[in-house]
């Protein structure tokens, strides 16, 4: 006997924009090159070759691709700042900075839902959740560090006018081996952050089955078309709540 499978209504949502989602893959690129390089730069291997040491410059290689990763990364990390404020509202600054209760509840509501697995927890997002935009504000945090830090260090050996802007910050952390040790310690924060965000984009994808991952391919969400119309509504009842705030003032 066949039984009938049951779909929930869904409704097509575009929430991530083309800029936005350029900066996704290309940073992660840069950032996995920064990452690999650098390991090596902290630790390199020795290596015996037969040739002269000028014919293998394999490390000077490294150091390079290393630079040219982390400029690409402050490219791409000043432009997700500009979008901070110019992006659609599933991609500007309040949907990651607390400004209110709810902020704060919903983070515990998808703590009790993503850490703690309660299946009872009804909880609703269309673009990031509170607790995933307060990790990326965490994240951009140690991204700002990861850069400053690092064009210190490039300041050291390197005329260029951009890594020079930065090199007060090797006297304000008190020498090179401080700014080192922040620039490594951020470096696994990163490792750390990537291994927890895999895995939860795909423990939502395959909870929810909303798009998740292919979000962040094609910018488009699954969501229940009537919790999206609860929302909605709920969105539209602050608006004029605010408005009604606002004008009492």
């Amino acid at each position: 006997m066949k039984t009938a499978i049951q779909h929930e209504p869904m409704r097509r949502v575009f929430v991530f924009s083309v800029p936005v989602r350029l900066f996704h893959w290309i940073n992660a690129l840069a950032i996995t090159v920064l990452i690999l390089t650098g390991l090596i730069m902290a630790n390199p291997p020795a290596i015996s070759q037969g040739s002269e040491a000028s014919f293998g410059y394999w490390f000077g290689t490294v150091r390079f691709i290393h630079f040219v990763a982390a400029y690409i990364f402050t490219v791409f990390f000043i432009f997700r700042i500009y979008y901070l404020f110019a992006g659609n509202q599933f991609e500007r600054w309040r949907n990651f900075v607390p400004t209110n209760k709810k902020f704060f509840k919903e983070i515990r509501e998808v703590i009790r839902f993503d850490v703690l697995l309660k299946k009872d927890v009804k909880h609703f997002a269309i673009g990031h959740n509170a607790l995933a935009g307060f990790s990326y504000l965490i994240l951009f945090f140690f991204m700002f560090l990861m850069m400053v830090t690092g064009f210190a260090l490039y300041s050291n050996m390197s005329d260029a006018w951009f890594p020079q802007l930065f090199n007060w910050i090797t006297p304000l952390l008190g020498g090179d081996i401080m700014v080192r040790i922040v620039h490594h310690v951020s470096m696994w924060v990163f490792i750390l952050f990537i291994i927890i965000h895999i895995y939860l984009v795909f423990y939502h994808d395959y909870v929810e089955g909303r798009g998740e991952i292919s979000s962040m391919g094609g910018g488009w969400k699954f969501v229940n078309e009537e919790n999206l119309k609860k929302h909605l509504a709920a969105e539209q009842a602050e608006r004029v709540a605010q408005a009604q705030k606002d004008a009492r003032k």
